[in-house]
């Protein structure tokens, strides 16, 4: 698995764009690692000046970097503190995806039949919910927190990866080696995750990078629609909560940041995928 992450990044690196998404997605695990250490403030401490006045809606200087919330609290500081939950909540999501859509699209690739109907039917009925209406009324049904839009969103978001997958094995459990380890005795499990699983793995780790830049946008959508886990700063609550204030128009300095964090931290992750994408199928280079 080690070896598969470690060509996914070399692989990624032999393009221009792909270096410099890769580049920007390290900064941005870098932050969310150190922020928080770094951070001059706490994400909800409140700044009072040397008289003891609270600092409200100061704009950016020397002693706040990107200013003061309507509360008095230092945006350069939460911004730090918000980049951990979009790459937790990101990563985790991303992996959980694609581990339920891979299952899916092995099992119903190969075994055919009433699995495959069955499999694919469930599918199907995935991909006709709203997205982020269903991930809504979850939350507001089991609770808002880290953990419960983690499952939220893996419970929706796995359904692109098993469609793809199992296209793929619909192709490889026709090809001589299957064929070859079918004559040896080897189990349907066996075949299935020994044989089949290592070659689609590239398709899985498409999957993960394009399912890490929806997790990343839908959990800032969730933040921003007030959705969010309230004892977490993400970027999407600190969007929210100058919407809430009325002072995305006279505070310009709260609500930018990190509106422009999510979209470079979403277009890096973008380009690490096509990067690599464009590797494991190169048909797609030759039509762009």
């Amino acid at each position: 698995m080690l070896r598969t992450f470690l060509n996914f990044f070399s692989i990624v690196w032999r393009s221009t764009a792909g270096k410099i998404s890769l580049i920007v997605f390290t900064i941005c695990m870098s932050l969310a690692v150190l922020g928080p250490i770094a951070a001059p403030f706490g994400p909800t401490e409140r700044v009072y000046d040397a008289t003891g006045n609270l600092v409200r809606l100061a704009p950016p200087s020397w002693d706040h970097w990107l200013g003061t919330t309507l509360l008095g609290r230092d945006v350069w500081s939460q911004m730090l503190w918000g980049a951990r939950p979009a790459l937790t909540i990101g990563l985790l999501t991303a992996l959980g995806t694609v581990v339920i859509g891979v299952n899916v699209g092995l099992l119903a690739g190969y075994l055919g039949g009433a699995v495959d109907s069955f499999l694919m039917r469930l599918t199907d009925i995935f991909l006709g919910l709203p997205f982020l209406p269903f991930i809504i009324v979850l939350l507001s049904l089991t609770g808002q927190n880290i953990w419960t839009i983690i499952l939220a969103m893996m419970a929706v978001m796995w359904r692109s990866t098993a469609r793809i997958v199992r296209a793929e094995v619909l192709s490889l459990r026709e090809r001589q080696f299957i064929a070859a380890a079918r004559t040896t005795g080897a189990s349907d499990f066996d075949i299935i995750y020994r044989e089949v699983a290592p070659n689609v793995m590239p398709f899985a780790l498409v999957g993960i990078t394009f399912a890490l830049a929806w997790a990343i946008i839908t959990e800032a959508s969730i933040g921003f629609l007030g959705f969010g886990d309230p004892n977490v700063v993400s970027w999407g609550s600190i969007i929210y909560d100058a919407y809430a204030s009325q002072m995305m128009y006279r505070a310009p300095w709260w609500v930018v940041p990190p509106g422009i964090a999510i979209m470079i931290l979403v277009t890096s992750v973008y380009f690490m995928g096509r990067a690599y994408e464009e590797v494991v199928n190169p048909r797609i280079k030759q039509a762009v």
